[in-house]
């Protein structure tokens, strides 16, 4: 199994929308594709937002290339959740899960 991981920071009156967003949208998506497994968000109050950190289960990097493209490293961030971000990162990281 691999982890995708990829964080973002939400303006503080968009924390909400982005769960919203991501229920409503994301992740319905990613239920669709073979392959996916799970989904997680994890949040923090930081100085100039809400950080998110979202981890996504796949069963291959295979799988992952389904949503992300080819290049699975680059973050696939949509203009919707863009808007509601001050900064998030360009790439997503990846890891094997151990155990």
């Amino acid at each position: 199994m691999i982890e995708r991981h990829w964080k973002g920071i939400a303006k503080p009156e968009e924390a909400e929308n982005y769960v919203r967003h991501l229920y409503g949208k994301t992740f319905p998506h990613l239920a669709e594709l073979a392959g996916f497994i799970k989904a997680s968000i994890l949040r923090r109050r930081v100085e100039n937002g809400v950080e998110f950190l979202i981890v996504t289960a796949w069963d291959s990097i295979e799988s992952i290339k389904a949503f992300a493209g080819d290049h699975v490293e680059t973050a696939n961030v949509p203009r919707e959740a863009r808007e509601m971000m001050v900064a998030f990162d360009a790439e997503a990281r990846h890891y094997e899960v151990v155990s």
